[in-house]
């Protein structure tokens, strides 16, 4: 028996003047973390970073000596700092406005009314009503419950549905499998303790990014040499001599160079335009490194309604059996319904199926649950006996249904239809006693494949990926409706409610593509197999069944519609629930990753003939061969501006998976082109007696063709916008060494006696590139059957 003071409590909630008190005393469900980062973090992480602190360094130093033409490679950090901040302020507007509409609503109660509010406007004290497939928004008590069964796996990595009772202590993350309940809030936000250690463990799953992980490690190597080798050259050129200025010169022509100033940069940029594009197809990224991960599954993972079907239910047919008329097994299905208050589709279809609502009233209630596939309630006009709607297996395990009965449920179920049946017995509801059952007819459930269904599975399959479905609905209904989808092996399929406990989850995956009556511990079992075997899962899903899945799978994609729980942990969330959609989210991982791809090589070539020709010039009797400012063409025509466009284009090929060899394959040789170049005019400075202004302007011209062909063949197909770009790019490269030369401290290239030199080298470069390349390929080939062995 309740209190006077709780029942007051649940009627009325909270007044207006306490919710402003508690308002004002900080006690507000603020989220403890944001999807996207703040404007500050954005600002300080474009800007506050080693290489931008080495930048500002050599600036002071290069300022100090006076010469400031030197200063010009400051112009594409501060580019690639402006356009990273702006492109990731302009994704974060988007993302956030797009978060806006998936926020949870809750139930509230306030001066005595019932409303809806956002977690974030929940305070300490609130009187919220929770249903099944709610995220439980704040630790809160139990005040009353209807069949309550929370899943708290989130918190404790334990599955298994938990039975909450009145004053029962839920916690925040976890999530409701079955019933309702009526909660006050105890701890919100920031307060909690609970509260963040569940939100750790809602973000261990971290999609991880091969991109960003090997980007990362190339950042961390370069750490240890960038400072450690500066600091040696500077000595080295002091022992040959050299006057002040022209050891910062070299040090910082050679340190600067190294840093792939606009790597990091546009990994982060080309990922949040990802995150902007696909805001625009109403699909809300709530992990912007998922955007690769999708790009790389190559086993999807499909629940069957809301994404090969459009989930949009109706009643096919009402099939009453004894002396009911379909009139009276409807509005007894509809007492079941709205006794367990359920709101999923299948609850809506029933419900909406007559104007008139029931006029029954429920003594009990048995909330559905994904395992008991099942539920059930006795009314006060017969309180001594039950009445239940489900799966007919579920309800009839321990009998058998009459024969022609059973033998029309078969047919209906191969036809694709979805079978409710409804059952009378007598008894304790809570126990379900088998024996009074007695079957009183069932509902046809009809839905529909998706139009372009076929069509968006061929092209997933077309690229590689295995599609799997992984459904609670009866196996012999989801074969039928992956046929009619033409997935791949939809004919065989799996029943797992009746495997036992210690199947082999492995063979099962290893044989089978659809599995049906699967319960959501048994899809998490699924998805572990296809990982153990060296799979890339994606798992799409809308119900609280497929929870468990989506948090155990390497990228989640939800279905807008569904429940809150299964948004709470997806990666994507399909706004308009459009499955096709799903085509988009692929090609946009793999623009990103071909894309980085691209641009790392243009990057890394300077980083590594950069470090060579340091290492070289710590050891030979020569000075640096050019200086800052004389870099400066090459690096911004043949890698800042280019990069940006590159970065950005679209390219949906399947990703290789190696990054480091397809990125050194091409900045290798293109390095070492660059290298021997430099010996050459450094040979001719030396021996040939050429002057320094003429061998560092023809080694900084040399550098540039060299960062042509290498723009030329990343660009590769070329395209009517590629070919404006490189035009635009060659009328850089004349008006800044035949007119501009002033500007970066080079001699003009207008001149018989520079032409002579570099005319001819110039002939060399390409096929230079490609013996090069050759080589590289042969040694690296040789590397991998020697790492096979």
């Amino acid at each position: 028996m309740k209190s006077q003071a709780t029942t007051e409590l649940i009627q009325n909630g909270l007044s207006s003047q306490i919710v402003n008190q508690k308002k004002s005393e900080g006690k507000v469900n603020l989220p403890v973390q944001s999807l996207t980062r703040s404007v500050k973090q954005i600002i300080s992480e474009n800007t506050l970073t080693l290489f931008n602190a080495i930048n500002l360094f050599f600036a002071i130093l290069v300022a100090i000596t006076g010469k400031y033409a030197n200063l010009w490679f400051l112009g594409p950090v501060l580019f690639n700092t402006v356009i990273g901040i702006f492109q990731e302020l302009r994704a974060k507007r988007q993302v956030d406005a797009m978060s806006l509409i998936t926020m949870q609503q809750i139930t509230v109660k306030r001066d005595s009314k019932s409303i809806q509010l956002s977690q974030d406007e929940l305070v300490e004290g609130d009187i919220v009503t929770l249903k099944r497939g709610n995220e439980i928004p704040a630790d809160g008590i139990v005040l009353q419950t209807n069949g309550l069964e929370v899943d708290e796996s989130p918190l404790t990595g334990e599955s298994r549905n938990i039975i909450k009772k009145d004053q029962d202590e839920v916690l925040s993350g976890s999530f409701i499998n079955s019933g309702q309940a009526i909660v006050q809030l105890t701890k919100v936000g920031h307060d909690s303790f609970i509260s963040k250690l569940s939100l750790e463990a809602k973000t261990e799953k971290k999609p991880s990014s091969q991109l960003l992980n090997m980007i990362n490690k190339i950042i961390r190597i370069l750490t240890y040499i960038i400072i450690p080798l500066g600091i040696i050259l500077a000595i080295s050129s002091y022992l040959k001599g050299g006057g002040y200025i022209q050891i910062i010169l070299g040090t910082a022509t050679a340190v600067i160079g190294m840093i792939p100033e606009g790597l990091v940069l546009l990994t982060s940029v080309a990922l949040a335009v990802g995150s902007l594009n696909l805001s625009r197809k109403k699909v809300l990224t709530r992990s912007i490194n998922a955007i690769e991960s999708l790009a790389r599954i190559d086993t999807l993972c499909l629940d069957k309604t809301g994404t090969i079907t459009t989930g949009n239910l109706h009643i096919h047919e009402i099939e009453p059996v004894s002396d009911l008329t379909k009139e009276e097994l409807i509005d007894q299905t509809q007492a079941i319904v709205t006794a367990n208050q359920d709101d999923n589709a299948t609850a809506r279809v029933i419900l909406g199926y007559t104007k008139t609502p029931t006029t029954k009233e429920a003594s009990a209630a048995l909330p559905f649950s994904s395992d008991r596939k099942m539920s059930g309630a006795s009314f006060t006009d017969n309180p001594h006996e039950f009445w239940l709607m489900g799966a007919p297996e579920f309800i009839f395990k321990n009998q058998s249904l009459p024969i022609d009965m059973a033998e029309k449920i078969a047919q209906a179920t191969a036809d694709g239809f979805r079978i409710i049946l409804i059952a009378k017995g007598t008894g304790d509801l809570k126990k379900l006693d088998d024996a009074s059952l007695k079957p009183m007819g069932w509902l046809k459930i009809a839905d529909e494949v998706r139009p372009s269904a076929k069509q968006t599975f061929n092209y997933l399959a077309e690229q590689g990926i295995d599609l799997k479905v992984i459904s609670g609905d009866n196996p012999v209904t989801v074969s039928n409706v992956a046929q009619r989808a033409g997935i791949k092996g939809a004919k065989d399929y799996v029943d797992m409610s009746q495997q036992t406990d210690n199947v082999d989850f492995t063979y099962l995956v290893q044989n089978y593509n659809i599995f049906g009556r699967v319960s959501p511990t048994q899809k998490r079992n699924l998805i572990k197999s296809y990982q153990k075997l060296g799979k890339t899962v994606g798992m799409t899903g809308d119900g609280v069944n497929d929870v468990l899945a989506l948090k155990q799978s390497d990228c989640a994609i939800a279905v807008a519609g569904g429940n809150d729980a299964s948004q709470s942990v997806a990666d994507f969330v399909l706004l308009d629930a459009n499955f096709d959609n799903m085509i988009n989210i692929l090609n946009e991982g793999r623009r990103v990753i071909n894309n980085i791809e691209r641009v790392a090589s243009m990057y890394l070539n300077k980083t590594i003939y950069s470090i060579i020709l340091a290492v070289i010039f710590i050891f030979v009797n020569l000075q640096y061969p050019f200086h800052l400012s004389q870099l400066t063409p090459a690096t911004m025509l043949t890698v800042g501006i280019p990069s940006f466009f590159l970065a950005l284009e679209p390219d949906f090929s399947r990703p290789t998976g190696r990054f480091m060899d397809n990125v050194l394959s091409i900045a290798a040789p293109a390095a070492l082109s660059i290298v021997t170049y430099v010996i050459i005019f450094s040979f001719l400075q030396s021996y040939a007696q050429v002057p320094f202004a003429d061998s560092s302007t023809m080694v900084s011209l040399m550098i540039t063709v060299v960062g042509f062909i290498t723009l030329l063949y990343l660009s590769k197909p070329l395209t009517p916008i590629k070919y404006g770009l490189l035009s635009l790019v060659v009328i850089g490269i004349i008006v800044s060494y035949g007119f501009l030369g002033k500007l970066f401290e080079l001699t003009s290239i207008f001149s018989f006696n520079l032409a002579i030199w570099y005319v001819p080298l110039i002939l060399t470069a390409w096929p230079l590139f490609v013996l090069y390349r050759i080589i590289f390929k042969k040694l690296n080939n040789y590397y991998i059957s020697k790492l096979e062995a």
